[in-house]
């Protein structure tokens, strides 16, 4: 169809163009015609003057002799491109000019001596000239005459296939219409069946999505209630448990000092195993048991303080992360100053609306590990940006610290589960409480890392929650 309309405006181009030549040439026979006319009436100028001297008649001569240049550089204008007719120009001007003169002498005699003028006229060859001019003009005519033909064949010739070509491009106009409309009709078909699959498939996967929520909204209940009742169930043992150990501890102490009674005053009295036993197997053993019992008790108080977090209801609000983030550190700084950690705070951060609580919390877990894990030997440095990644809000806490092995990135989100070297305090509860926290809100938490190579923990967290979560 291209192809067609290229090929329809260059035939309308060239049909134009026989036009125009068709037209010029009219003009040359206009002209020429105009040149014969001019010619027949000098003649007649003269003859009618020489007959009856009448100032009318030699009015008229003059006025024809007064067109004859004007008329003659049209001439040679408009046939420029004829070498031919610019030669039969060239004679018809010659016979022109002869026949004026002649004609002039005539009627400037007539004025004097009407007798004589009319016997010049019978012998001058003016008639002559005219019977010539007649022939280089009739020249002239038949060949704008033939150039006509030949231009309006080629006019006809450009408009036949003007004609063709539209007819072919009508007809493939009428072919790419036909074919589309037959795939629009089956594209559109083939929308409709996917939108409609798709329709179903959305309300399929909404009852899923529904129906998995349910579920695991109610999972989430009894594990937190399950929570609940084993750290209740837990704790009522292990304070009967702390409690006898500070029994057994307080009554060590006076059985230690009667076995130093015993060695003092009954030697022969005491056995070996026993003092060692009551000096030295037995106060181990009840530090070990009050080791074990209060970290078993920092264990139960994390699980009902997730528990409690977990029932805890949400309540979004604007929040100036800059602002927040400033106070997190300040209430660091003092270990800040210890370890020689320098912490960049990137500005401006993107607006979040959130649980401000949750989101302090999180923050200052992140914070507080980066400091935490620092590489010995090395400052620390701590990067803390914002940016806006489609309609979440993600928060980059970067270190230089001692990293994390690529294997644990996901086991370090578990509860009571740590990574690397065991040489901080901690339960393994914090990045436990993150991620839980994340979730709640909509959120998710990553870890990128590479030991030896510092940390970054992204917090991703909806920049405008649609709803409260409870």
């Amino acid at each position: 169809m291209i192809g067609s309309a290229v090929a329809a405006g260059w035939t309308v181009m060239r049909t134009q163009e026989h036009a125009r030549w068709v037209e010029h040439t009219y003009e040359v026979e206009q002209r020429i015609g105009s040149l014969r006319v001019m010619v027949e009436r000098l003649e007649v100028a003269r003859r009618g003057y020489l007959l009856s001297q009448r100032p009318v008649s030699k009015q008229t001569f003059v006025q024809t002799v007064a067109t004859e240049p004007a008329l003659i550089a049209d001439l040679r204008r408009l046939t420029v491109d004829n070498p031919s007719q610019q030669a039969r120009i060239a004679i018809a001007e010659r016979l022109t000019a002869e026949q004026f003169h002649l004609q002039a002498a005539s009627i400037l005699l007539a004025g004097r001596d009407p007798a004589a003028a009319i016997t010049q006229f019978g012998l001058d060859s003016s008639l002559h000239l005219t019977r010539q001019l007649r022939i280089v003009t009739g020249a002239m005519e038949a060949e704008e005459n033939k150039l006509l033909v030949l231009r309006i064949a080629a006019q006809r010739q450009s408009v036949r296939q003007l004609f063709a070509i539209l007819a072919v491009f009508g007809a493939l106009a009428i072919a790419v219409a036909v074919v589309s409309i037959s795939v629009l009709r089956r594209y559109t078909g083939s929308l409709v069946e996917a939108r409609d699959a798709e329709r179903a498939m959305g309300a399929e996967l909404e009852d899923r999505v529904r129906a998995r929520t349910y579920e695991l909204s109610r999972a989430n209940d009894e594990i937190q209630r399950f929570a609940y009742i084993v750290s209740h169930d837990l704790r009522s043992p292990l304070v009967n448990v702390m409690g006898f150990t500070g029994e057994l501890e307080a009554a060590a102490k006076p059985l230690a000092a009667l076995i130093e009674r015993v060695e003092a005053e009954a030697p022969h009295l005491m056995d070996a195993d026993a003092a060692t036993a009551a000096r030295e197997d037995l106060p181990e053993s009840i530090g070990f048991i009050r080791t074990s019992t209060q970290k078993m008790d920092r264990l139960i108080n994390a699980i009902l303080r997730l528990s409690r977090e977990g029932k805890r209801v949400i309540n979004p609000e604007p929040i100036d992360l800059v602002e927040m983030i400033e106070m997190i550190v300040a209430s660091l700084q003092h270990r800040l100053d210890e370890t020689g950690t320098t912490v960049t705070i990137e500005r401006p951060m993107p607006p979040l609306v959130a649980d401000r609580l949750a989101v302090e919390q999180m923050l200052s877990n992140l914070i507080e590990n980066a400091v935490k894990y620092l590489q010995p030997g090395r400052p620390g440095q701590i990067n803390l940006s914002a940016r806006t990644v489609r309609n979440r809000v993600a928060i980059d806490v970067a270190d230089n610290g001692r990293g994390i092995d690529p294997r644990d990135h996901d086991r370090i989100f578990d509860l009571f589960r740590r990574s690397g070297q065991q040489d901080q305090p901690g339960e393994g509860i914090g990045l436990a409480h993150v991620r839980a926290s994340a979730y709640r809100l909509g959120g998710l938490i990553d870890c990128r890392s590479a030991l030896g190579e510092g940390a970054t923990f992204t917090l991703a967290l909806p920049a405008h929650p649609v709803t409260s979560q409870g």
